[in-house]
């Protein structure tokens, strides 16, 4: 694999090329993080002019639903480019969009082993009390999972995997075909109540912004913690 510098550039050049061409607008900046088996893409300023037009309207549901309409249409190639470019075989990708903040998150996940020493906790946070607080979250929305993993892909990225989240209504409306009205409604549900939740005290950052994403076949999800630079 090349050098991590100039991989992260040439991957936030190819997400930005990528929007701009198939929304008329690129975001402002992108800031990717590269730590196996994990990729996260984060990206700002990101709204094209007719998306604006139907934000000031209140029609967010409708620019989500065409956003994540591109995106599945799109998702293969992502996912060969980054192969392309970084060598790694990223064989998941997950998304989630903030609209308020112009914002977005692309995670790629390598079907690979973990090497856990790679994700240590800083020592001023504390991990198991930051695990418990997600699990009362998770009951709260639906079930605690079965299990949650968590890793610190930098100083201001925190991400957290949750494996054995579907309850059985989630997984009969999954099978009926409703994965897209599930998605739009579990989001701003798990967001109120993970912004609610005491979790800046634990991780000594205040929390920016919340991305979340699920792969509902493998009942699987994803939450990226985007962090404050300096500790509380």
């Amino acid at each position: 694999m090349q050098e991590a510098r100039p991989i992260q550039s040439e991957v936030s050049g190819y997400i930005s090329n990528l929007l701009r061409q198939h929304f008329g607008k690129g975001p402002a900046s992108v800031y990717v993080t590269i730590k196996r088996p994990y990729i996260t893409i984060h990206f700002r300023g990101f709204v094209s002019p007719m998306e604006k037009i139907l934000l000031d309207q209140e029609e967010d549901i409708r620019v989500l639903e065409t956003r994540n309409f591109m995106f599945s249409a799109l998702k293969t190639e992502i996912l060969q480019e980054l192969l392309n470019i970084t060598q790694l075989d990223f064989t998941e990708l997950y998304v989630d969009w903030n609209l308020s903040l112009k914002s977005g998150m692309f995670i790629g996940v390598m079907n690979e082993e973990l090497a856990w020493d790679s994700f240590e906790w800083p020592e001023d946070t504390q991990r198991d009390v930051f695990h418990k607080q997600i699990e009362r979250v998770n009951e709260e929305a639906a079930r605690i999972p079965d299990k949650i993993d968590t890793f610190w892909m930098s100083n201001r990225t925190l991400l957290l995997k949750r494996s054995g989240v579907l309850v059985g209504i989630e997984k009969a409306l999954i099978d009926e075909g409703f994965v897209d009205m599930l998605k739009l409604t579990k989001r701003p549900l798990e967001h109120k109540l993970l912004k609610a939740a005491p979790l800046h005290h634990v991780l000594q950052r205040n929390i920016n912004e919340i991305f979340m994403d699920w792969n509902f076949s493998q009942d699987v999800g994803y939450i990226a913690f985007i962090l404050a630079a300096e500790p509380r």
